[in-house]
């Protein structure tokens, strides 16, 4: 450096892990593309901040001796591109009517310039309608890239994720019908928060934020993540993480319909109605319990776990639920900063199954309240939780005197009025239901969450 900055020199290490780019850096005047005056070079680095946020910063080296700068930037590219994980190409879906339609201005502003700082290739798809990421990714070719990113809400991100372990049974020439053990996907995913909630991103980073995301993705953070299949007794629904059935779902089918309304309005709106109209469904739950023993179970939590020693051992549930939740993954939101199914990991090969039976409106009320405090969520005489690894829901219909009431109970089950909420989407082609958890069937570009420092997160949507 400079003789006049000797005085204010201090050492400083910088760890080639946290390292994701080095440039050459030069004088230009202005409207100069190439060439210019040799300065040194310029390292870039992911920085580890406060709250689970990285943030990338610049470390200035000066030499003015090309052969010093050449020789440098030569061994530092070596040794970056000697890391294993780092993608060099990824396929991107951009979703534009994401929340607030911010997807594509975040991409471009936030996203794509640390791609290219990081010398990523990028091929992106900005979608048009739904199902499009997934149609595109049927024909992909997906050994050209080393991972696929998607730029969205909860929704999109569970289209991409369908769509690549879709292609991935298709590739191993399974039958997409009927799939009960699922090969894993071919690459990674990446998830870019631009939507509402932004369940998995939460999950994957303790945090709703562009660029943690983007450095996730850049410096090669895998994490292996438990998938489900949603299945009807004659075909594959589809791959997910988490799934509701009653409340949730209503929910969500009332707002699909008001899709008219801004985002956040049409959500409110959407709860609060379900809420006024509160029913629960008749249906009957089968499931299977988890062979292996948790030792990580919350003392806090009303939580009954079951280890059997014969494999069919199935048990079954009868009544009237107000919502059933099955979740592969824990579900961490700004709504419920410990999780939707805190008894749950990413990849421990089990699935929460939490159960709301029939209760009043007031005491459902002060359970959702519950989610956003840190614990005892389940402490309700109504509420059950269950560890298991498969999960069969069936609606019942009420049988009785009450003719009319069934006829009408029959045509709105047929018109699908037994609406399923998996990852944010909406689903409606089937009653019946066959949930099975398949241990780390995808790698997600993340870390788990166990291992950040413990998310905070404040709500007042209640």
């Amino acid at each position: 450096g400079d003789s006049h900055m000797v005085l204010q020199a201090q050492e400083e290490i910088v760890e080639m892990k946290d390292v994701f780019s080095v440039k050459l850096k030069r004088r230009r005047f202005v409207g100069q593309k190439k060439g210019g005056t040799l300065l040194g070079i310029t390292i870039f680095k992911c920085l580890n901040k406060e709250e689970n946020k990285l943030t990338d910063c610049a470390i200035h080296l000066n030499n003015l001796s090309e052969d010093h700068c050449h020789s440098w930037f030569r061994h530092l590219k070596e040794i970056l591109n000697g890391f294993q994980n780092r993608p060099k190409s990824l396929k991107v879906f951009v979703n534009p009517s994401s929340h607030k339609r911010e997807a594509t201005h975040v991409y471009y502003e936030q996203v794509a310039p640390l791609f290219k700082l990081a010398d990523i290739k990028t091929d992106v798809t900005v979608t048009e309608y739904e199902g499009h990421a997934l149609s595109v990714l049927k024909e992909c070719e997906l050994q050209a890239f080393d991972g696929v990113v998607c730029v969205g809400g909860d929704g999109s991100v569970s289209e991409v994720a369908h769509g690549l372990l879709l292609k991935a049974q298709i590739d191993a020439g399974k039958d997409t019908d009927y799939i009960p053990t699922p090969v894993r996907a071919l690459v990674p995913l990446g998830v870019i928060p631009a939507g509402t909630t932004n369940i998995l991103a939460h999950t994957l980073y303790g945090i709703k934020h562009a660029v943690t995301a983007t450095l996730h993705i850049v410096m090669g953070h895998i994490q292996p993540v438990d998938v489900c299949t949603f299945s009807t007794p004659s075909k594959l629904l589809r791959f997910g993480f988490s799934a509701m059935f009653g409340f949730g779902a209503r929910t969500l089918a009332l707002a699909e319909k008001h899709r008219w309304m801004p985002s956040n309005q049409r959500k409110d709106f959407a709860f609060i109605k379900t809420l006024a109209d509160l029913k629960p469904e008749e249906c009957e739950l089968s499931f299977l319990p988890l062979q292996i023993p948790q030792e990580d179970s919350h003392e806090n939590d009303r939580i009954t776990l079951l280890h059997l020693g014969s494999k069919d051992q199935w048990h079954k549930i009868q009544g009237h639920f107000l919502n059933v939740s099955i979740m592969a993954i824990p579900c961490l939101c700004s709504m419920a900063p410990r999780g939707l199914a805190p008894n749950t990991r990413l990849n421990n090969g089990s699935m929460a199954l939490i159960v709301v039976q029939n209760t009043s409106r007031t005491e459902f009320i002060k359970h959702l309240k519950r989610y956003a405090s840190v614990k005892n969520q389940f402490n309700f005489p109504f509420v059950e939780t269950y560890t298991v690894q498969e999960v069969k829901v069936q609606p019942r219909l009420k049988s009785g005197l009450d003719a009319k009431e069934n006829t009408y109970l029959n045509a709105a089950s047929a018109e699908g009025n037994y609406p399923w909420n998996i990852d944010g989407d909406l689903m409606k082609e089937a009653s019946e239901v066959h949930v099975r958890v398949h241990p780390q069937l995808i790698n997600l570009y993340g870390v788990n969450t166990d291992d950040l420092e413990s998310f905070q997160a404040t709500c007042s949507c209640i």
